[in-house]
């Protein structure tokens, strides 16, 4: 059948004259902005009052929840106790603006089994007050798809954000004055953890943890870390910027990291971990860590200027080894490590590793001991050590030479300004030889010195 011109024009007048004939009720099933979203303040909650909001703000939570609808938090302060969220909350505030004031309980926000849960815009005030140990103003337990965004979480009197076996996004936060760390994650299902902002923590910045070894995979890209400190004490456990332990192919990139009392990134037990194109100054022990018992892992492209040790690569007697060190640029280094540290841990040292590693490419200058280490007594095995800068070391490179120990490349090396010698055999940190560069120097069957460019 062909459709001419006038045809087609009486068929549009026709669904016209329909939908303007469209049933009332029809009419009001159809969606509109209206009944995209709730307001709390439908639900009694009160802006700026003194009084506590919890019931209303549950009422408004749990409802909004049901309606799978976004909860907006107009401008003002809301005293609150514990809410707790349900699978489909999100709620929604102005940024800077909307403020939840913390009443005391376990935690400010609890999710347990919630899923596809935002929180967006607000900002979180602890007010100082205690939490129980592992828990966070914030705490979601078994979570898929946990999204919190462009928030403010301040004055935490423990954690700030605390997840087990969560997947999701941490993203565009602000993290200040949090009594303990900013984000612990337990046995992640899938999680980011990027572009936050954490400032004045007494434990750690970011916490990626396993109960046991495993397959982790989170990413923790581009945060700016500053000012973590070691409250509970300790040898290293805390006053980390980024602490990955257990956890298994975990990317830390692109952060910019300063003013820690221990490492801007510890990997303990952490296999295939990536620590790239990070910038750390002013960490008062080793700045980027992997250690205890690991296989794989990536040090490349980072900056360090401060730092008692630039990288430490560590623990073949745990079972640690398999790493590339490659392309960072190291100065600086600090002559002593923290009060709190074990007596013969050394400091003053750009790169320490013992097995089965690539030291390659990287720039190191100031160095009060050691450019680079390889091997502690026996624990070495099978280190190349090539196309490396030192320069202003005491020592350029140090080989371990005790029996047992395993063997060592150090070749095509510009080494200058180090007084006591280009390459050094070591008994633990104890120099034992001449430089073996030098001409006619002693020679050892594991120590392979290939031709290094010397400037004494």
């Amino acid at each position: 059948m062909s459709i001419d011109r006038r045809r087609l024009i009486a068929a549009s007048a026709a669904g016209v004259a329909g939908a303007m004939a469209m049933s009332p009720d029809a009419a009001r099933a159809a969606p509109s902005a209206s009944t995209l979203g709730r307001d709390v303040t439908q639900y009694g909650v009160r802006p700026g009052s003194p009084d506590d909001q919890s019931k209303n703000l549950q009422r408004a939570i749990d409802e909004a929840a049901r309606l799978q609808a976004p909860l907006a938090l107009p401008p003002g302060v809301y005293r609150t106790g514990m809410l707790r969220l349900q699978s489909g909350t999100q709620l929604v505030g102005v940024r800077g603006a909307t403020r939840l004031v913390f009443n005391g309980g376990a935690s400010m926000l609890l999710g347990e089994g919630a899923n596809r849960v935002g929180l967006s815009g607000i900002t979180l005030d602890g007010g100082g007050i205690p939490l129980p140990t592992r828990r966070g103003l914030v705490h979601c337990l078994g979570g898929r798809d946990i999204r919190i965004v462009d928030c403010e979480i301040t004055d935490s009197g423990g954690n700030g954000v605390w997840l087990e076996q969560v997947s999701g996004e941490i993203s565009g936060n602000i993290f200040t004055k949090i009594a303990s760390t900013a984000v612990v994650s337990f046995d992640a299902l899938g999680l980011i953890v990027s572009r936050n902002s954490i400032t004045g923590t007494n434990n750690n910045g970011i916490e990626i943890l396993r109960t046991a070894v495993g397959d982790d995979g989170t990413q923790v890209l581009d945060n700016r870390i500053e000012d973590i400190k070691a409250g509970p004490g300790g040898t290293g456990q805390h006053g980390n910027a980024i602490n990955a332990f257990r956890a298994g192919n975990v990317i830390i990139r692109g952060n910019r990291i300063k003013d820690c009392d221990y490492s801007a990134v510890r990997g303990n037990s952490a296999s295939n971990i990536q620590i790239t194109g990070n910038s750390v100054s002013d960490v008062r022990e080793v700045a980027l860590y992997s250690e205890f018992a690991f296989q794989g892992a990536v040090i490349a492209n980072n900056t360090v200027d401060g730092a008692a040790v630039g990288v430490s690569v560590c623990n073949f007697n745990e079972g640690g080894r398999l790493a590339v060190v490659q392309g960072n640029v190291i100065r600086n280094l600090l002559p002593k490590r923290p009060i709190a540290t074990a007596p013969d841990d050394d400091a003053g040292i750009g790169i320490y590793v013992e097995a089965d590693t690539s030291v390659t490419g990287n720039v190191i200058e100031n160095a009060p001991a050691f450019g680079i280490i390889a091997g502690w007594g026996k624990y070495l095995r099978d280190v190349a050590i090539s196309g490396n800068v030192i320069r202003n070391a005491f020592v350029g490179v140090g080989v371990s030479v005790v029996p047992g120990a395993g063997t060592a490349l150090v070749n095509n090396n510009m080494i200058s300004e180090t007084p006591r010698g280009a390459v050094v055999g070591l008994d633990h940190a104890r120099a034992v030889t001449t430089d073996l560069s030098a001409e006619g120097a002693q020679r050892y069957a594991q120590v392979v010195v290939g031709s290094n460019a010397v400037r004494r």
